[in-house]
C-alpha cells in the first residue's frame, strides 16, 4: 500500500523530465517509508535498479576503517531467502546482466541490469539484500581478503595517492580525513588484536544504519508503472524501518592550519602536476544559480585569452581542469588541476600568479548575463536532446540526487543552471583567494627533498606554509599576457529540427565509391535527435611500416589536435566532440553530436590537414608529453602489461613501446615537417556517416574533403595503389599447441602478478562465433565465483570474449597479490577442467535458459547514435560487414542443440582439446619473481615458450584478413 501516487507529479510537483523522453516516471512512497521512483520504457531489453542508502565511508567506527565498504561487498554474497552462496551474481550474469555497488563518503549504492524477462526474480533476489542478508562467518575473511586486493590494485595509483594525501592533511577529527576503502590490517589485524570481532561489528553497523527511511530507490522496467509498483511493493516493504537520521557532518575539514600550504609529493609516474584547491559554499545549496559551474566554465576555458591558452603559448601546460571536487551539503573544495611541462614545472610560482591573476580578472568584471544565459542555454539543451544510456547508468545517478534534490530535480540534478544571482556567483569568486587556498604539487624532482609520508600509501611529501604575500609576489612576477573571457560561442546550434530522411534504410549503405574514398551512410531511423556521427579513416601505407612511422603519425595526430584546440574547444563545449587519432592504418577523424554546424568544423579540421605545418615550440611539449606516456607504460597494472604482451604476440604491423621510446629520443621537429607530405601523399578514406544528415549531405562532405586533397592542381594526396591497401593480419596459433610468454613486471615496486590464459578458436562465422559467446556466458559467473570468491586469488578476475580483426577467442585474466602466475594458470586449468563435467550435466532447461538469455543479449537495440555507430564501423573496419550480425547469429542460436556446444567445447576448449590453441601470458610482480625459474622448468609438453615476440610473430603463419576479400560494388 503506497501513500503516494502520481504518474507525472508528485505532491503536485511535476518532475522535470527532457522533452524528448517518452518514458513515464512515478514516484511512491512504501508504507516503510522508502522513497522509490518508478521509470516504466516499453522499449527497453534491460531492466534495472539502483538502491542507494544514506550512509557510507565517513560512518565508519574508530578504528575500523572500511567497514562501510567492506559491508557493501559482503551483502553480495547470500540472504536468507537466497542462501546460495554468490546465487545473486551468478543469476544476474546467467541472464544477460551485470551488477556493481560503490561506497561515497555519505552514501553506499547498489545496482544491477538484466535482460527484462529475468527482471521480477533478479529483483527479488536484490531486495533480500536489505531484508535478511546473511553476512555468514566463514565469508567473512575470504571478502575481507577480496577488500585487501582491490586496495592493493590502488597502493601504486597516484590518483588514490594524492587523494588520500589531501584528506590526510586535514583536522583528524572531521571524517574527511578517514581512509575509506579499508584493509587487511584495518578490518582484521587491529580489531583482532583488540580483541574486537569485525563480523559482529559488521551486523552492528548495518543494523544501526540499513533503515528503510534513509534510503532511495530506482527501478526501471519494461512494464506499465501499474506492473512496477505492484513488483516493488510486494518485494520492498519488508525493508525494516528503523526511523534513523541521515548522518550529518558539520563542520569544515580544514582548519586555518591546513590552509595557505604548499604541499611537495612524489609520484609514481613521470610528470608535473600541480592542484590547487580552495574551500568553498557548496554549490548543492544554490543549485540553480551554479556558481561553481559558472566558474569552473571560465577557468577551465580553453579558447584564446584563457588561462589554459595562456599556459599553452608559454609552454608550460598541457591541460587544464576546474570546477568543484568533492563535496557534501557541509563543505566543499574548488579545484584548478595543472599538467605541467618540464618547463612548467621551473616557472611554478609564476602559474600561480597567471591562476591568480585570472581569479582578479573575475572579480573585477564581475558576473556576466550573457555568459551565463550562453552556459544555460548550452545545458537545457544538452537536457533536453540527451541521448538515452543503458538503464543502469541512468538510474544510479538518479538513485543519488534523490537524496539531495527536491522531487522536481531527481532527473536533472545540479545539470540545469536556471537562475542568474550575481551575488551568489561572486560570493565564490572571493573564496578563491590566497588565504584559503591549498596546493598540491607533484613531481619525482621532489626526490631527496621530502620528510614526511603519508600512512595508508606511504607518499612521500613535504609541507610548507605560505603567506598571502608571498602569493602577491608571485602574481607580480607573473608574465604580462592578455588574459581576457571567451568570446561568445559560435558552435551553440539553433537549428534542432529533424531531417526528413527519404532513405528508411536500416542497415549501411554504399552511397559513393571513387579512387579516393568510400562512403558508407546511414540515416536515423532510430533516435530522433538532431545529432549526426562522422567517421573518417585515413588509410596511410606508411603510418605503421615502422616503429619510427607509427611514432610520426602519433606525433601528427596530437599535433593537429593541439592546432585546433583553442578553436574546437568552442564546439566541444556546445555539445559537439571531435577527435584526431591513431589507427590501425594509419589515422581516423571522428566528429560525434549535433549536425547543425558539424560541416563547419569539418571543413576546418581537413583545412588544417591540408595546411599543415611543423610549429618547433608545439613539436617540443608534444614530445616531452608522448616521451612520458611511454616512460609511464612500465607503471601499467599487471594485467594490462599482460593483455599488451598479448596484443604484441597475436598482432602483425605492431611495434614494442620500448623500440617506439628509442625513436623518440632522437626525434625532431624537421622529422616531422618531412613524414607528413610523404605519409599523405598516398591515402584512401573510409568514411561513414549516421544521423539527421540527408544523404546528398554526406556525399557533399566527402566530395568536398577530395577536392580539398585530391583534386587540387599540386595534390596533397593520391590514390592508393591496388596492392597498397592494408589489412590487418593476425598470428594463426597451431591446433594442440600450447605457447608461454614469461616476463617481469615492468614495475619493481608493484608486488601483483597477472595472468591472462588466451584461448584462440576460430575466424568469424556466425555458427562459431554464437558457440563461444555461449560458452563465455555459461562459464563467466562460474570463473568468477571460484577462482575470486573461493580462491581468493584477486580483485581482478574476469572472462573475457575477445576479437583481433575478425580472430575469435576466449580469455582469462586474473590479477594477484596472493599467488604468482603459474599457480594461477594451474588454477584456471582447474576450473576447465570442474567444468567440463558441469557442461556435460547441464540439463535441457537451463541449455535453454543460457540461449535464450544470450538471444535477448544479442536483440538487444542500440540506446544511441554513437552506440549503433561504433557496431558498424567495426564492422566497416575489420571488413566482415555484416550488418545483419545480430540477426543472423540470433538465428543460428535458435537451431542450436546443447550436444553441438559440448562437441565443441570438446573440440577448442577443454583440456587436451585436439584443436586447442591456448597461450599463457605471465606477468611476475616483485613477490613472485623468484618462482619464474621453476614456472618455466614446469611448462608442460607439448608446448612453446616465446622468447622473443617480435621473432616468434614473424615465424608464424597468418589469418587470412577479411579486408580486401571481395569488395562491395556500388
Amino acid at each position: 500500500m503506497a501513500v503516494e501516487k502520481s504518474n507525472t507529479t508528485v505532491g503536485g510537483v511535476e518532475i522535470l523530465k527532457p522533452r524528448t523522453d517518452n518514458r513515464e516516471y512515478r514516484m511512491i512512497v512504501l508504507k516503510n517509508l522508502l522513497q522509490v521512483l518508478l521509470i516504466s520504457d516499453p522499449d527497453t531489453d534491460k531492466c534495472a535498479a539502483s538502491m542507494s542508502v544514506s550512509v557510507g565511508s565517513f560512518s565508519d567506527p574508530q578504528g575500523l576503517e572500511g567497514l562501510a565498504h567492506f559491508l557493501e561487498h559482503m551483502l553480495f554474497y547470500a540472504s536468507e531467502k537466497y542462501p546460495e552462496e554468490d546465487s545473486y551474481s551468478k543469476y544476474i550474469t546467467e541472464h544477460g546482466g551485470s551488477t556493481n555497488a560503490y561506497t561515497a563518503s555519505e552514501e553506499t549504492n547498489y545496482h544491477f541490469d538484466v535482460n527484462a524477462d529475468c527482471f521480477e526474480e533478479a529483483l527479488d533476489r536484490f531486495a533480500q539484500f536489505f531484508i535478511k542478508p546473511l553476512m555468514s562467518a566463514d565469508a567473512t575473511m575470504r571478502e575481507i581478503k577480496a577488500v585487501d586486493s582491490e586496495n592493493q590494485k590502488n597502493l601504486l595509483s597516484d590518483g588514490w595517492r594524492i587523494r588520500q594525501l589531501q584528506k590526510h592533511l586535514s583536522k583528524e577529527d572531521h571524517p574527511y580525513h578517514k581512509f575509506s576503502t579499508g584493509n587487511m590490517d584495518t578490518l582484521h589485524v587491529r580489531p583482532q588484536a583488540k580483541g574486537v570481532d569485525t563480523r559482529s561489528e559488521l551486523i552492528k553497523f548495518y543494523e544501526e544504519h540499513y533503515s528503510a527511511n534513509i534510503m532511495h530507490l530506482v527501478v526501471y522496467g519494461k512494464e506499465s508503472l501499474d506492473k512496477i509498483q505492484d513488483l516493488v511493493e510486494g518485494m520492498f516493504q519488508e525493508i525494516q524501518n528503523t526511523n534513523k537520521v541521515v548522518p550529518r557532518f558539520p563542520g569544515q575539514p580544514c582548519t586555518p592550519d591546513h590552509l595557505q600550504i604548499l604541499v611537495k609529493a612524489i609520484p609514481i609516474k613521470q610528470g608535473h602536476k600541480l592542484g590547487v584547491s580552495w574551500p568553498v559554499t557548496p554549490s548543492i545549496h544554490h543549485y540553480e544559480e551554479a556558481p561553481s559551474q559558472y566558474l569552473g566554465h571560465l577557468i577551465g576555458h580553453e579558447g584564446e585569452g584563457s588561462l589554459f591558452h595562456a599556459l599553452k603559448t608559454l609552454g608550460w601546460a598541457t591541460g587544464l581542469s576546474a570546477g568543484e571536487g568533492e563535496w557534501t551539503l557541509d563543505y566543499s573544495f574548488f579545484k584548478v588541476s595543472i599538467d605541467l611541462t618540464d618547463a612548467g614545472h621551473e616557472h611554478m610560482q609564476e602559474i600561480l600568479g597567471l591562476l591568480f591573476n585570472y581569479i582578479q580578472l573575475l572579480q573585477q568584471t564581475g558576473v556576466c548575463q550573457w555568459i551565463f544565459d550562453e552556459l544555460s542555454a548550452i545545458c537545457e539543451t544538452k537536457f533536453h536532446y540527451q541521448d538515452k544510456i543503458p538503464p543502469m547508468s541512468y538510474i544510479v545517478d538518479i538513485a543519488s540526487n534523490m537524496q539531495i534534490y527536491p522531487t522536481k530535480d531527481w532527473l536533472v540534478g545540479s545539470s540545469l543552471p536556471t537562475k542568474f544571482n550575481p551575488a551568489i556567483v561572486q560570493k565564490v569568486v572571493d573564496e578563491l583567494s590566497p588565504s584559503n587556498v591549498r596546493i598540491f604539487w607533484e613531481s619525482q624532482k621532489f626526490e631527496g627533498q621530502t620528510d614526511k609520508a603519508e600512512p595508508w600509501y606511504n607518499t612521500a611529501y613535504s609541507l610548507e606554509k605560505i603567506t598571502s604575500s608571498t602569493i602577491q609576489e608571485w602574481v607580480q612576477s607573473a608574465p604580462d599576457v592578455h588574459l581576457h573571457l571567451p568570446a561568445p560561442n559560435v558552435f551553440i546550434p539553433t537549428d534542432l529540427s529533424l531531417k526528413d530522411a527519404n532513405d528508411k534504410e536500416t542497415v549501411p549503405v554504399l552511397l559513393r565509391k571513387t579512387p579516393f574514398s568510400r562512403l558508407w551512410y546511414k540515416p536515423d531511423t532510430m533516435f530522433s535527435k538532431p545529432k549526426a556521427y562522422v567517421k573518417m579513416d585515413f588509410n596511410c601505407p606508411l603510418a605503421v611500416s615502422s616503429p619510427d612511422a607509427a611514432v610520426l603519425t602519433d606525433i601528427f595526430t596530437r599535433l593537429l589536435m593541439d592546432y585546433l584546440n583553442e578553436y574546437a574547444y568552442y564546439a566541444q563545449v556546445a555539445g559537439l566532440y571531435y577527435g584526431v587519432s591513431l589507427s590501425d592504418n594509419g589515422f581516423e577523424l571522428t566528429l560525434l553530436g549535433y549536425n547543425h554546424k558539424l560541416r563547419i568544423l569539418l571543413e576546418t579540421v581537413v583545412g588544417k590537414i591540408a595546411n599543415f605545418e611543423v610549429k618547433p615550440d608545439r613539436f617540443a611539449v608534444i614530445k616531452e608529453t608522448v616521451t612520458k606516456e611511454y616512460q609511464n607504460y612500465k607503471f601499467r597494472q599487471p594485467y594490462h602489461q599482460a593483455m599488451y604482451y598479448c596484443s604484441l604476440i597475436l598482432q602483425d604491423q605492431t611495434w614494442p613501446w620500448t623500440e617506439e621510446l628509442d625513436v623518440l629520443s632522437h626525434l625532431e621537429a624537421e622529422d616531422v615537417a618531412k613524414f607528413v607530405p610523404m605519409l599523405l601523399s598516398r591515402t584512401f578514406i573510409e568514411c561513414y556517416i549516421a544521423g539527421n544528415v540527408e544523404n546528398i549531405e554526406a556525399e557533399s562532405m566527402v566530395k568536398h574533403i577530395e577536392d580539398v586533397l585530391f583534386n587540387d592542381p599540386k595534390p596533397i594526396c593520391r590514390p592508393l595503389f591496388p596492392s597498397q591497401h592494408l589489412t590487418n593480419r593476425v598470428v594463426k596459433l597451431g591446433e594442440g599447441m600450447k605457447y608461454f610468454y614469461h616476463q617481469d613486471g615492468s614495475n619493481p615496486s608493484d608486488e601483483n602478478s597477472a595472468l591472462v590464459h588466451y584461448i584462440q578458436v576460430h575466424r568469424d562465422d556466425f555458427a562459431m562465433n554464437i558457440k563461444l559467446q555461449l560458452f563465455g556466458l555459461v562459464a563467466k559467473q562460474a570463473t568468477f565465483h571460484q577462482l575470486r570468491t573461493v580462491e581468493q586469488l584477486g580483485y581482478i578476475t574476469a572472462l573475457a570474449q575477445r576479437n583481433d580483426s575478425g580472430i575469435y577467442g576466449v580469455q582469462f585474466i586474473i590479477q594477484s597479490s596472493v599467488k604468482g602466475p603459474g599457480h594461477i594458470d594451474s588454477r584456471v586449468e582447474s576450473l576447465l577442467k570442474n567444468f567440463e563435467s558441469k557442461l556435460y550435466e547441464m540439463s535441457d532447461e537451463d541449455f535453454k535458459s543460457n540461449v535464450t538469455a544470450l538471444i535477448d543479449m544479442k536483440l538487444e537495440k542500440h540506446k544511441n547514435l554513437k552506440e549503433e555507430s561504433r557496431f558498424y564501423w567495426r564492422e566497416i573496419q575489420s571488413g566482415t560487414l555484416k550488418f545483419n550480425r545480430k540477426e543472423a547469429e540470433v538465428a543460428a542460436l535458435k537451431q542450436l542443440q546443447k550436444q553441438e556446444l559440448i562437441d565443441f567445447f570438446d573440440e577448442y576448449i577443454k583440456i587436451g582439446a585436439v584443436r586447442k590453441k591456448s597461450l599463457s601470458i605471465r606477468v611476475y610482480g616483485s613477490q613472485h619473481l623468484k618462482e619464474m625459474a621453476s614456472d618455466k622448468d614446469e611448462v608442460p609438453s607439448p608446448s612453446v615458450e616465446i622468447e622473443d615476440i617480435v621473432g616468434f610473430r614473424k615465424s608464424q603463419p597468418l589469418h587470412g584478413s577479411f579486408r580486401g576479400c571481395g569488395q562491395p560494388k556500388l
